[in-house]
């Protein structure tokens, strides 16, 4: 139901003006501004924690629009390299202009990267829905074959990711797995949370592994569940890397204890902020991934 409202566009017109969901949607993002965002790292930073900015919106259908993402996250850059901030971030192409044009979509990431790059800074490239997998892959390996700092998100749940993994390898990839928040058919994607899990594991042991024979640059779980992280660090050790080897991400505002407990264990960990008035889709899916957050939500139903 929900992953249908995040579809929705009467809905996403009229919801986000509804106080109460204004309200529960604070406990995942800082703001709406960069300005919230850049503060937000700087208390992380305080704690140990690094970031990832992701300025939210998708399926822009104007190239004017585009320029005007791409020219913001170049702001972005700027901004947290005067701010000596660990921060990277992570984009969406079809809010760089891929419904659009391929290639301006790969032009608009390669000047970002380069940018990036300049700062000693990495950027990375969201997946999105199904449809796009395929053309964002393709130009993940475009980008990744000219910038060793742009890195790629690939969903557990996708039937084809361990296929995609392989075909990854010979570009020593910078990768980050997340379980996958659309709702796709059972034909392409694992639909039980058993199945997800343990695909989740599954690839993520296979990155390990590609990790220790010297074909993955970075792995890092994209995942709130602490259990798979544990399971996928004794993979590490048992591969012979250190623990810290996978590297974790977690949403801003959720777990926010386990983040901090597992920094003082040792991993590397960011938290992901997002920001933007275009929360509506983005805040639907992060409640359909846990039953705890459509709780959290509810309760902001009380007064």
């Amino acid at each position: 139901m929900l992953l249908w409202a995040a579809r929705n566009p009467w809905l996403g017109q009229r919801v986000p003006r509804l106080r109460f969901v204004r309200r529960a949607v604070r406990r995942f993002m800082p703001g709406e501004r960069l300005t919230d965002a850049l503060d937000a790292a700087e208390a992380l930073r305080a704690r140990g924690l690094g970031s990832v900015f992701t300025f939210l919106g998708e399926n822009v259908t104007d190239l004017a629009a585009a320029r005007r993402v791409v020219d913001h996250y170049h702001e972005v850059l700027d901004q947290v390299a005067e701010r000596r901030l660990e921060t990277e971030i992570s984009v969406k192409l079809t809010h760089f202009g891929l419904d659009i044009d391929l290639d301006v979509a790969f032009e608009n990431l390669d000047g970002l990267a380069e940018h990036a790059a300049r700062l000693g800074n990495s950027v990375w490239i969201d997946m999105e829905g199904s449809a796009y997998t395929e053309d964002t892959i393709a130009l993940f390996e475009r980008s990744r074959a000219r910038h060793e700092n742009v890195g790629l998100c690939l969903q557990a749940y996708l039937r084809r990711t361990p296929t995609d993994v392989e075909r990854l390898l010979s570009l020593h990839p910078a990768i980050r797995l997340v379980k996958g928040a659309y709702d796709e058919p059972a034909a392409i994607a694992h639909r039980a949370r058993r199945d997800v899990d343990a695909a989740f594991v599954d690839l993520g042991t296979q990155l390990l592994r590609a990790m220790r024979d010297g074909h993955v640059a970075r792995f890092i779980a994209g995942t709130h569940d602490v259990a798979l992280v544990k399971r996928l660090a004794a993979a590490a050790e048992g591969l012979g890397l250190e623990r810290r080897a996978v590297e974790v991400q977690m949403l801003y505002g959720i777990r926010p204890a386990e983040q901090r407990r597992l920094v003082a264990e040792g991993f590397d960990v960011r938290a992901l902020i997002a920001y933007g008035e275009a929360w509506y889709s983005w805040y639907l899916r992060r409640l359909a991934e846990r039953p705890a957050n459509v709780l959290f939500a509810l309760r902001q139903l009380l007064p």
